[in-house]
């Protein structure tokens, strides 16, 4: 009976097979010569419709499929673009299509459909036409209105286009439409006004479009609506408060817009909801316990809003929950709270458990210690938490069951670890970074276990001594390395990359400044990108470590050798560093000249060499560093005039320091071109001359900072945002200061200490965002300007030791933002003006003058009266009369109150018994 069964099965497998072969394979001929004529006329550059050829059967031709049964063609997919070649398949026309009257499938995604003006005919042309896909077919028009015959699309998909058009309703008058799909297709303006009858609809997908609208109510009043993805699409206003009668979401995506509403309560009744995701919007509020309710959820993005209050602990509930990101946001509390109701499963597990793997809490208010229940989390891979308020001691116990932990950044806190000395982590991570951790004094030894680790931060651990040789193999496979901030010594040994690494690219960043090594720089390998060996005590030359490679090219864009020992000169070998951006050799002992082929460094935007015994001239070979932002020379002896290509050709200028040096001759006029200068130092030279008149042209000091032209221009070089800032040290206040953070938001100029003449350029008032100002120790003469007062933001302002003379512009007394000011040793004369700001600066402010009033002893003569007496006592006689004025108006206000109030008590009659009346009520009333 067996073998009879398989003999059935055979004959019957082999019928089947045969009846289709044969039904299958053979074409209509109107229809195969409907797809020979589309192949005739399309522009088919890379073949695509190679396997399209006449005499054979159509059904089996590439993404043709025909019917079983009758052989008609019902499904057409060409995929018409050849990414490999970068160009793909054209068609201008649908002329052919008609008789394809049974397709009722159509997918031409990448096909090129630019000419093919009556697309839309398409959907009348075949009446049974189900799904239609023409993605990324560059289509640039779309009409408003269109009548069509069609009842039975229901999937329709116009993703990756450039309508530049509203959404037409008529996209949304299918009857039985499923599914739209309008995914960068560049659509503008409001969403159609409804509501439509869309009762089978279920999904639309129209991220990354240019709406600029609200969300409308009638696309959330869509009872079977379960896919919504309308990310960074400019959406606005408010998420709609209520939804239809029945909420099947299961997918719902807003990221990336400016939605500013709270989180609508009806969210919380999507039971079946699995992804969630609000990222990056400005909701805010707090999110409710009721999140509890969606037990289906997988995935809850809320990063990047204005979020609030505590961490709902019932999140922890949810034991289908894998990726939870509730990072940068406003979020305080407890951290603790979070895990208070997450209990560890298998993967494949039920109940009240966790399988959370993602885990995201970084850049909120969040403070306390992890609970011990963090350890186990044994799902968890992804941990983020730096920059909160964590605090406490963490031990071995929380990490125990941690197994599958890939990444853990928790930098930015005052944690502790504590743990023994031969403590192996129970995983493998290739991304450790707990900047600030406590974890000295002896080097943590566990890390020696960390076989996959690549990205290491343990800077300003308190860590103390050498560094053991097995780290520094180890070191070898790491990207990025951040062990500065210490007290580590010893020397530092040759850098390499080993060989399982090389090949998996970088970038590979070396950062161990602040700390103590010494002996000469080490050698690194050419595919390095950022090295900061700063603040150490590194010393001898500079050859070997620039020149040893030849004619070998370095990837390095970021070298920070300052603050060290290094001497000799700076060698002349920089053509082999061709990607460097940020090259600072400041606060060093090096001597010489700079060299001519810095010149080659054409994508140098930083370059520091500050605090060196550097003399001669300015190189002219640098003013093919065109990407300067910073030179910094200040404190060398460096000399000649000041070249004018530093204005013509290094016009992205925005820190300029030349500060003690020796250079000589005349500002020249190009400096005017520096649109973009915020900080410029000329101070303690030997410049004579006038200012330049067209000071005016310093556009950032007029708006308070440069124009940001792209991401880039924050001073922030580093792959890794914040890790490498941009720094300046400015002399203002009387004092220099260090500026970093915020060193892209202040404006300064100082030419003090120089032999410049002539006047105070009047236009120097409209630098309106200048916040300070140094011309002090000079020969400038003539008066100060008017309209001082506009400088608003001015901080600082020193013309002292010059021979200014006038009076002080009464404008002064409008500079509220005014903490600092020295107009002292000059010609000026006149009363002192009266303001919250300046009789609050000492007497040496003003020394040196002819002027008078407060803060000086020297009182002011009025007109007429003798010049011995002062300024005080004419306030004081004014003070005195409005003293005396305030009596009399009180006097006045007295009378006319009390007269007001008795004058119609006593000459009206039925007022005064009113009053007496009311007074008997309340003496009964008190004493009852």
């Amino acid at each position: 009976m067996r073998g009879l069964y398989l003999v059935l099965v055979l004959f019957f497998s082999l019928t089947i097979t045969f009846k289709f072969s044969s039904c299958a394979g053979i074409c209509k001929e109107n229809e195969k010569r409907a797809l020979l004529r589309l192949k005739k006329e399309a522009n088919d550059p890379t073949n695509i419709l190679s396997t399209w050829i006449d005499g054979e059967d159509c059904c089996n031709w590439e993404g043709v499929l025909c019917h079983n049964i009758t052989g008609s063609v019902i499904e057409l997919s060409i995929n018409g673009w050849d990414y490999a070649e970068i160009k793909g398949l054209k068609i201008d026309n649908f002329h052919w299509l008609s008789s394809l009257e049974n397709l009722n499938h159509l997918d031409m995604s990448g096909v090129d459909l630019s000419k093919a003006t009556n697309w839309t005919e398409v959907i009348n042309m075949l009446p049974s036409l189900v799904n239609l896909r023409f993605s990324n077919c560059s289509l640039h028009s779309i009409p408003c209105v269109f009548d069509h015959n069609n009842s039975v699309l229901e999937n329709l998909d116009l993703s990756l286009n450039n309508f530049s058009s509203s959404i037409p309703g008529w996209v949304f008058s299918f009857n039985n439409l499923v599914s739209l799909e309008f995914i960068g297709s560049n659509f503008i303006g409001s969403f159609p006004k409804g509501p439509f009858n869309l009762t089978s609809f279920t999904t639309l997908s129209a991220s990354s479009n240019l709406f600029s609208s609200v969300l409308p109510q009638w696309l959330f009043d869509l009872n079977n609506l379960e896919y919504l993805d309308l990310s960074n699409s400019l959406l606005e206003g408010q998420i709609p408060s209520k939804v239809g009668h029945f909420c099947k979401l299961s997918y719902l995506n807003l990221a990336i817009n400016s939605l500013n509403s709270t989180i609508p309560n009806w969210l919380y009744g999507c039971k079946n909801l699995e992804t969630l995701n609000l990222r990056e919007n400005k909701l805010e509020g707090t999110v409710s316990d009721f999140i509890s309710n969606l037990t289906s959820l997988t995935s809850i993005d809320m990063s990047l809003n204005l979020l609030s209050g505590k961490l709902p602990s019932v999140i922890g509930k949810l034991g289908k929950l894998e990726d939870l990101d509730l990072s940068e946001n406003r979020f305080e509390g407890e951290v603790s709270e979070i895990f208070s109701t997450m209990y560890d499963c298998p993967p494949i597990g039920s109940g009240n458990c966790s399988s959370l793997r993602n885990l995201r809490l970084n850049d909120n208010k969040l403070a306390g210690n992890l609970p011990k229940g963090f350890g186990q989390l044994s799902n968890l891979q992804f941990c983020f938490m730096e920059n909160n308020k964590l605090e406490g001691v963490l031990t071995e116990d929380h990490f125990t069951n941690l197994t599958n932990l890939k990444y853990f950044q928790a930098s930015k806190s005052n944690l502790s670890l504590s743990v023994s000395s031969d403590w192996i982590p129970p995983f493998q991570a290739s991304d450790i970074l707990i900047g600030g951790w406590r974890l000295g004094p002896k080097f943590p030894l566990w890390i020696q276990s960390q076989q996959s680790i690549m990205n290491l931060d343990i800077s300003n651990a308190g860590i103390v001594g050498e560094v053991p040789t097995w780290f520094w193999n180890l070191s070898s496979q790491i990207r990025f390395l951040n062990i500065s901030h210490n007290q580590l010594i010893g020397e530092i040994p040759t850098f390499s990359i080993s060989s399982d690494s090389i090949g998996s690219g970088g970038p590979w960043l070396i950062y161990l400044n602040s700390n103590n090594f010494s002996g000469s720089l080490p050698h690194i390998p050419t595919m390095v990108t950022e090295l900061d060996l700063s603040d150490n005590s590194l010393s001898e030359g500079l050859t070997n470590f620039l020149c040893d490679k030849g004619n070998e090219s370095y990837m390095l864009t970021i070298l920070h050798l300052g603050g060290n020992h290094l001497s000799a000169e700076i060698p002349d070998c920089w053509m082999n560093w061709p990607e460097l951006q940020v090259l600072n050799l400041g606060e060093n002992k090096l001597s010489g000249g700079i060299p001519r082929s810095i010149g080659a460094l054409s994508k140098l935007k930083s370059l520091d060499l500050k605090r060196n015994r550097l003399s001669g001239p300015l190189p002219s070979s640098l003013n093919n560093c065109t990407n300067l932002w910073k030179i910094d020379l200040n404190e060398n002896e460096l000399d000649g005039n000041l070249p004018p290509w530093l204005g013509t050709k290094l016009s992205n200028l925005t820190v300029l320091s030349l500060r003690s040096n020796k250079f000589d001759g005349e500002l020249p006029p190009e400096f005017c071109q520096l649109s973009d200068l915020q900080i410029l130092d000329l101070a303690n030279n030997k410049l004579f001359g006038d200012i330049p008149m067209c000071v005016n042209n310093f556009t950032a000091m007029v708006n308070g900072r440069k124009i940001i032209r792209d991401a880039d221009e924050e001073m922030d070089y580093s792959y890794y945002v914040g890790v490498f800032r941009e720094s300046a040290r400015v002399a203002t206040k009387g004092n220099i200061y260090q500026y970093d953070t915020i060193l892209s938001l202040f404006t300064s100029m100082d030419l003090s200490n120089n032999n410049l003449s002539g006047n105070i350029p009047m236009n120097l008032t409209t630098l309106v965002g200048l916040r300070s100002l140094n011309f002090s120790n000079n020969h400038l003469i003539g008066s100060i300007p008017k309209d001082i007062g506009n400088m608003k933001v001015l901080e600082s302002l020193d013309l002292s030791n010059n021979q200014i003379s006038g009076e002080i512009p009464r404008s002064v007394a409008s500079l509220f933002s005014l903490s600092y000011l020295n107009v002292s040793h000059n010609n000026l004369t006149g009363r002192i003006p009266v303001s919250t700001q300046l009789q609050t600066f000492s007497s040496s402010t003003f020394s040196g003058n002819k002027l008078c009033g407060i803060p000086l002893v020297e009182r002011c003569s009025d007109e007429g009266e003798n010049p011995e007496v002062g300024n005080e006592e004419v306030d004081r006689s004014e003070d005195d009369n409005e003293v005396e004025w305030f009596y009399v108006s009180m006097a006045i206000g007295f009378i006319v109150t009390f007269w007001g109030v008795s004058a119609p008590l006593l000459f009206i009659r039925s007022w005064r018994h009113a009053y007496y009346r009311f007074l008997d009520r309340k003496w009964k009333s008190w004493h009852a």
